[in-house]
Order: structure tokens, then sequence, then C-alpha cells
């Protein structure tokens, strides 16, 4: 029998979880052993709090809408408005594990997406540090 799966190795306290730190913008679906899966909300003109994502994932957008994404000093690592292509609605698209940051959505409509976070990495080089 396997031992269980853990977290990778993650210098950020589970207070910054996202379903810990951001619970009115994620929604736990399911979760087991292997999988855990999460919805996110966020309405226009929301910002949401410093949190992490531990795992990397499968991820589906739901709707969009422009965001901006910031490190803890407040710092921009991603505005949407920039970029010149959109993701496709309902289309898989894989994510890294992401380290603390808040979200802003500077759209005018909802962002919503489902996150299905893999806890299990066969290879134990690509945990995060």
């Amino acid at each position: 029998m396997s031992p269980a799966p853990t977290k990778p190795v993650w210098s950020w306290p589970d207070a910054l979880d996202a379903l810990a730190a951001a619970p009115d913008h994620h929604t736990l679906i399911m979760e087991n052993e292997r999988v855990r899966i999460i919805q996110t909300r966020i309405l226009p003109g929301q910002v949401v709090p410093l949190h992490t994502h531990c795992w990397p994932a499968v991820a589906f957008i739901g709707s969009w809408s422009d965001f901006v994404r910031r490190d803890p000093d407040g710092t921009v690592t991603l505005d949407t408005r920039l970029g010149a292509d959109y993701p496709m609605i309902n289309a898989p698209f894989w994510q890294e594990p992401l380290t603390p940051h808040s979200v802003e959505n500077v759209g005018d409509t909802e962002f919503q997406a489902v996150q299905v976070e893999l806890k299990e990495n066969p290879d134990d080089s690509t945990r995060i540090r």
C-alpha cells in the first residue's frame, strides 16, 4: 500500500490556502486523496484576498472577465487586458501551483472557473519550493 499523498514542499501556511483565505470566492466541489475540485467566482469590481493554490490543476473557465493578479507586495504579475488571446470557455488548460496572490476583477462580467487540483505528483523534481 502506498503512503497517502502529501502537499508539495510549500513554504506558505495553510491559512493562505484558497479555501481558507478567500472562502467568499472559492467553493469546494469535491475532494479525495488524489484531487480537489474548487470553483472560483469573482464578481465585477471584487478583489479576492491574498491566497495560494499549492497543487497543479487542470482548469476550465466558465465565464470570462479581465482581471489583475498581484503578488503580496501589490506588484502586478498579470493583467489580462494586456494579453492578445483570451482563453476558450470550457476548454481545459494546465495551471501550475500559484504562490501568494490576490485577484481583482477589472471587467464588467463575473469571472468563473473550476480547477481540478492534482494532489499526486509522480515526479518529485517538479514540486514547488
